[in-house]
């Protein structure tokens, strides 16, 4: 058995109790689309000190759809735990799409490296539930551990490239409009 199944079993065995069965179902809705991250950016373009990093935290969130969901998903393909073995007892929906990387953990990843960036006060609630998200989807037996790690490697890449070059490209259109209305007239 390799390690991702090793984990996988382990967490089943040992872990598995009435409360968890409630409460990780819940936890991972929160990262359902990306819901929780999503009404953060929507928190954090209404308040002018914030609103340049809720535009990153949606560019960053669209990169992550685009490059997790749309091309990795299908050009890796890999079968989920819960298709590949089905006597574990799921406590959501089988998803229909593929494994690989965990949608969930990378847009939680995204956005606890963007909302630490905004203000470290955020991360202090970010990180937690980004790692609980994560944790959530072995738990449920719908993602492999490698899934979680890569995704979260993915996640990491793509917050700091869209804070790096997306902050650069608000800069600059920021630049443009003011000259654009007479220099900021």
């Amino acid at each position: 058995m390799n390690i991702d199944w090793y984990i996988l079993s382990w967490i089943q065995d040992n872990l598995r109790c009435i409360f968890l069965d409630w409460l990780m179902p819940l936890i991972s809705a929160l990262g359902n689309g990306g819901a929780v991250w999503l009404a953060a950016a929507a928190v954090l373009l209404c308040f002018r000190k914030y609103r340049r990093y809720g535009v990153l935290l949606l560019m960053a969130l669209a990169a992550g759809v685009l490059v997790g969901n749309l091309c990795l998903k299908n050009i890796v393909a890999r079968p989920r735990p819960c298709w590949l073995d089905t006597t574990v007892q799921l406590l959501i929906s089988s998803p229909d799409d593929y494994s690989f990387p965990s949608g969930h953990t990378l847009s939680s990843t995204i956005a606890a490296v963007i909302l630490t960036s905004a203000d470290r006060r955020f991360g202090y609630a970010a990180i937690p539930l980004a790692a609980l998200i994560a944790f959530s989807r072995l738990y449920l037996y719908v993602h492999f551990p490698s899934d979680v790690a890569g995704a979260a490697g993915i996640g990491l890449l793509l917050a700091f490239a869209v804070l790096r070059f997306g902050g650069r490209a608000l800069d600059a259109a920021g630049e443009r409009l003011r000259a654009k209305n007479g220099g900021g007239q």
